[in-house]
């Protein structure tokens, strides 16, 4: 077994603190004994879904996102809010955000990038039947549309959707690869 290096952290500082987001001036002595500085981003846990209707349609969202300054393709999904766990969020988010329910399971969980504390949980949804309405907050605005297997596997390798991962890891987990 490998030995795991360390570092030490040797202190911290916030640079912004803005809409569920921080970054933090993050000082840290590596294992050669020199010091280093990163700026991470300090974000809470999300989790997205591949929802699938019953006759294997995908349930995507697509919303301008700021950062990229285009409109995106995205699994539903959010914030797990206080008090929640993943599997609860992932179901609140797949009904807010859509209007439909299905069946849910787990499937996996990623790191947002090596310089955010982010965790994406993912999970998919099957059999997901429409129940009611879209219960967006004041800086949602989502468009659902359903797309066939293939034309969602065009949508991973587009660049244009912002959970490639989730994706191939709901695909993988369901056999569809």
């Amino acid at each position: 077994m490998e030995k795991e290096v360390l570092w030490t952290e040797l202190g911290r500082a916030t640079l912004l603190d803005a809409y569920m987001r921080k970054v933090d001036e993050v000082h840290y002595q590596m294992p050669t004994g020199e010091r280093a500085t990163f700026n991470i981003a300090v974000e809470g846990p999300v989790v997205g879904v591949l929802a699938l209707t019953p006759d294997n349609q995908v349930i995507l969202t697509k919303q301008f996102r700021p950062g990229p300054a285009e409109t995106l393709w995205e699994l539903p999904g959010g914030f797990i809010d206080k008090g929640e766990n993943p599997a609860q969020t992932a179901s609140r988010e797949l009904l807010e955000e859509t209007g439909y329910q299905g069946e849910l399971r787990a499937v996996g969980k990623t790191f947002a990038d090596a310089y955010s504390t982010k965790v994406r949980h993912y999970f998919v949804a099957t059999n997901c039947r429409r129940v009611g309405e879209q219960q967006l907050d004041g800086r949602e605005f989502i468009e659902v549309t359903l797309v066939p297997l293939e034309k969602f596997r065009e949508i991973l390798r587009s660049g244009q959707m912002s959970d490639v991962a989730g994706g191939y890891m709901a695909l993988d987990a369901l056999g569809l690869l």
